[in-house]
């Protein structure tokens, strides 16, 4: 942890350090707990508790969201629950204002979402939505379901929407009908399965492409299964080989953020 961040070493043992670890080992049950945590977010120890995670929560629980829920959080967007106060109540009024329901599990979701964008990116991201065909009703009706699709970055949502339509197969109502497919990859899913249904119909191995739905939920598996196993010889290298590519930009990203 101190390899990672070493600043804290300039922390204050007695004001900073020792209440952090109190507090942090109060909220997770125990040392082992706080020391797994610490090893991901030292900089906890940097911060002081009291006036961001403390309020925070406590705000956090008043609204209806479970403490547990507070927890997982803190292990998987350990940054949210850092924000100052004030910026979390507006977070909180603004997800109530576009509609999102308290006593939903979701609703702690769409509080996040809107902290990760100022009002500009939002704008932009609504843009997106409408340029999709999602009406002003959609749009709140989907934040209210889904609010974690709009944490996908605007540019992704422009990516799979030319992308869609280059296959001359699909159009923009598909992801109106089924939002969550904007969740899947680009590369690891949409590509090497488009390309592999393009090699099928241009041989006449195949008559149509399966519906955008069930081309969207099927798994690695079973479309291997299905569209790549029987056709090994025509189809086999290029998929594999669009997978393998896939996989190295996911490793190569992971790389650049160490």
């Amino acid at each position: 942890m101190i390899s990672k961040e070493p600043s804290i070493l300039h922390s204050s043992a007695d004001k900073r350090v020792i209440p952090s670890l109190s507090i942090l080992k109060g909220l997770l049950g125990s040392t082992a707990e706080v020391a797994k945590f610490l090893r991901v977010s030292g900089w906890y120890l940097k911060t002081d508790l009291d006036k961001t995670l403390v309020p925070n929560m406590n705000f956090l629980i008043s609204c209806g969201i479970p403490t547990e829920k507070i927890i997982w959080l803190m292990y998987y967007f350990p940054r949210f629950l850092l924000q100052k106060p004030e910026n979390m109540e507006k977070f909180v009024a603004r997800a109530d204002q576009l509609g999102a329901n308290r006593s939903s599990k979701m609703f702690v979701h769409s509080v996040r979402a809107v902290s990760s964008m100022n009002n500009d990116t939002w704008e932009h991201k609504l843009k997106a939505f409408r340029d999709l065909g999602f009406s002003e009703e959609g749009i709140v009706r989907l934040f209210r379901v889904e609010p974690l699709l709009f944490c996908i970055s605007e540019e992704k949502i422009r990516k799979l929407e030319r992308f869609l339509l280059a296959t001359g197969k699909y159009d923009l109502s598909c992801i109106v009908k089924n939002p969550t497919s904007l969740t899947r990859s680009i590369e690891k899913r949409y590509e090497p399965r488009f390309q592999v249904l393009e090699i099928l119909e241009r041989k006449n191995l195949i008559k149509n492409w399966p519906s955008f739905s069930a081309l969207y939920k099927m798994t690695d598996n079973k479309f291997f299964e299905k569209f790549v196993g029987p056709h090994y010889n025509e189809v086999g290298e290029a998929y594999m080989k669009k997978c393998v590519l896939a996989r190295k930009k996911e490793v190569d990203s992971v790389a650049r953020l160490d």
